[in-house]
Formats: C-alpha cells, sequence, structure tokens
C-alpha cells in the first residue's frame, strides 16, 4: 500500500469531520504526521467544527508552502517565512496597481486558483490570515516545538500591512431570513416528493431551534432527538415537542451539553422527513440521489448552504443574498421584531456574546423604534 493510499484509508477513519469531496486530495496534500495529528484529536474529542475549521487551513497553508516555495510546509516555519506569508495575503490594491510584483506573486496565485483554494479577487481578511496563522501556531505547539508568532516584527507586520488593506466586515449572509422570507422558502417545498418533505424540515429545524449553524444541522444525529411532554394549548391541540441536545458546539465547552427545544409545526415537518425516509437511526438529514436513493451519510454542511440558495431562488430572490447563517441571524431578527426579550431568545440560539446577538436587536429596534419615528 502506498503512502497516499494510506493516508485516504486513514482519513476515511475520520470522515464525519472532514470535508469529504476532498479527501483524496488532502491524502495528496497532507503529510502522514499531519494526518495521525488529525486522528488523534478526533481520538481526543476536539469539536468538529474546530476540527474541520483546522483541517481547512492546514490544506491551505500547505497548499500555498508548495506554491510559494516548492516545498512542504516547514516545521517550525522560519520567522521569514511567516512574514511571507502575510506578504502573500495582506497587501494595498492601490499599490498593486502601479507594482505587480506587489502582493501575492502571479504564479503563486494561479497554483492555488487551479486548486481550488483562492477564488476571490484582492488581497484577503484580516481575520482570515490571524485565524490561519492561529493554527499554524498551534499545530506548531502540538508537535512540541517553538515558533516565531509572537515576534515582534510578525505582529508589527501583521498591524501595518492591516492599515493598508482596509476591508468593510461583511455579514455572512447579506439579508437575514426573517418570517415573511422564511414562509417563501418553506412554499416552494409543497410536493410529497423526499427532496422537498426533506428540505422543508430543514428550514424550520435550523430556524426554529434558534437559527443552527449548517454544520450542527448537516451532524445532526437521532440520538440528539428527545420527545417531551407536549405543550398544552387552551382550545387547540397539544403541540408536539422534542429536545435536541447539541453536545459540544463552537461556543461551549468540553463537558458542555447544549440543549434546545422545538414544538408544532417543526416537529410535524421533522417527523414527516423522518417517516418518508424511513430513518430511525443515525444522521437526520442525509442526500438523495436522481433516482430518489436515500444515502446513509450526512448531508455535507455545504450542502445546507446550497440548499437556502436553491429554495431562494426557488422563490424568486436572488439567492447570492441569501446564505444558511441567513437562518441563523433572521431568528433573532425576528425574535427582536416581534418583542422577544433578548436573553429569552439568546437561550435557544445559544449565542455566548451578548454584543453579537445585540446587533440583531439593535438594529431592528432602531428601524422601527420611537427614536426613529420623531416626525411620524
Amino acid at each position: 500500500m502506498s503512502a497516499v493510499d494510506r493516508r485516504v484509508r486513514d482519513l476515511d477513519t475520520i470522515a464525519a469531520v472532514l470535508p469529504m469531496e476532498r479527501r483524496d486530495e488532502l491524502a495528496e496534500l497532507l503529510t502522514d504526521q499531519d494526518v495521525e495529528t488529525l486522528r488523534h484529536l478526533v481520538n481526543e474529542g476536539m469539536g468538529a467544527n474546530s476540527l474541520r475549521a483546522l483541517t481547512s487551513d492546514l490544506a491551505y497553508l500547505q497548499a500555498w508552502s508548495l506554491a510559494a516555495t516548492d516545498r512542504s510546509l516547514p516545521w517550525p516555519a522560519p520567522e521569514a517565512l511567516l512574514l511571507k506569508f502575510v506578504a502573500h495575503h495582506l497587501w494595498d490594491p492601490g499599490k498593486r496597481l502601479i507594482d505587480q510584483q506587489h502582493g501575492m506573486p502571479a504564479e503563486v496565485e494561479d497554483k492555488l486558483r487551479i486548486q481550488g483554494y483562492l477564488r476571490g479577487a484582492g488581497p484577503h481578511a484580516a481575520d482570515t490570515v490571524r485565524r490561519r496563522l492561529a493554527t499554524w501556531s498551534t499545530l506548531t505547539k502540538w508537535r512540541g516545538l517553538d515558533g516565531f508568532f509572537s515576534s515582534p516584527a510578525l505582529k508589527s507586520a501583521i498591524r501595518l500591512a492591516v492599515r493598508a488593506t482596509p476591508r468593510p466586515r461583511k455579514r455572512k449572509s447579506a439579508k437575514a431570513i426573517t418570517g415573511d422570507i422564511l414562509s417563501r422558502l418553506i412554499a416552494t417545498c409543497t410536493t410529497a416528493s423526499l427532496r422537498d418533505v426533506r428540505d422543508r424540515a430543514i428550514l424550520m429545524v435550523a430556524f426554529a431551534s434558534g437559527g443552527r449553524r449548517r454544520s450542527e444541522i448537516a451532524g445532526l444525529r437521532i440520538e440528539q432527538l428527545q420527545p417531551e411532554e407536549p405543550i398544552q394549548i387552551d382550545g387547540a391541540p397539544p403541540l408536539l415537542s422534542l429536545s435536541i441536545h447539541l453536545g459540544r458546539t463552537k461556543t461551549s465547552g468540553a463537558d458542555s451539553d447544549e440543549v434546545v427545544y422545538l414544538s408544532g409545526r417543526p416537529v410535524d415537518a421533522l417527523n414527516a422527513w423522518l417517516a418518508a425516509a424511513k430513518i430511525d437511526k443515525g444522521s437526520v438529514f442525509r442526500a438523495i440521489d436522481r433516482w430518489g436513493n436515500v444515502s446513509r451519510r450526512p448531508l455535507d454542511p455545504k450542502a445546507i448552504n446550497d440548499i437556502v440558495k436553491q429554495r431562494a431562488e426557488l422563490a424568486g430572490l436572488d439567492p447570492a443574498e441569501f446564505s444558511a447563517h441567513g437562518l441563523r441571524s433572521g431568528y433573532l431578527t425576528e425574535a427582536a421584531n416581534r418583542g422577544i426579550p433578548l436573553p429569552e431568545a439568546m437561550e435557544q440560539s445559544r449565542h455566548r456574546s451578548v454584543q453579537q446577538a445585540s446587533e440583531y436587536y439593535n438594529h431592528a429596534q432602531r428601524r422601527s423604534g420611537r427614536a426613529s419615528r420623531m416626525l411620524d
């Protein structure tokens, strides 16, 4: 068995947390030690979101090193290589117009673009560069090595580069998917086809459970669902209720078991999908092939984003303006529009940062509040 075949086999053992459509490419790109590190982290229970982000960053760093130096990523990396990384990713677009050698060299850019690691034009976002350097630093420490990530030269280079490359902060979804927009998306799921039944359940569960992250919806398993006592409503039939045990999430500790609740129509939609797809264990949301066969594997998180965009287009909306994160921001925006107190909404969304969550509330309240209607 070749080294690449062995790495493919090893990557198969952690398929649940890796972008499997790139498995073979990762096996070519990563070293044996890289794959062994990832396997160790899986066994240690590292969160799926964190591990997926770490793997993505590591793959990019390896691809960039090969493109820029013709060598695999060195451990530890010399300070000069760290400075080169900053220079290749944070640069001044204005200076690039008069100096084509400024920033990332064209041949390096072309190699990364061909491999799919580079899509947009212009310098990288400063947060992306900082995150990848942090990943690089973390992996260096895990190898028992010292790096130059806290050197004054590197810190100064990043600070000066950020000043020269102003980039306005963009939301992950240009528009929040509030209740009215969600209704339009759900209205495109009217048939009894498996795809419509599944997508309806995805949209309703993701939104009603507090705007769950796409990775949490894609990775949802039957074992995480717990039936609860029906909710009694005066003069109406009781509402079915269930709890979703999220376990460890992006913002929770290693020992936390985050729990959110569903009731009413989202539970009905979820049960309809599970019955139609004949799913009684394992992954909840799965791929469906062209012949209507339901896969045993969970949907990739990217597929959740694709579903939101497809449904937006079917609803006559611009798909470029919506993404899966719009369900998360939309939940909080809708909660603000309905006058639900922020702490109550955060109990369901599981936001840890009041400042972050309140941004959606502030926007909704400023738009409709008395301060904006002084002359109405």
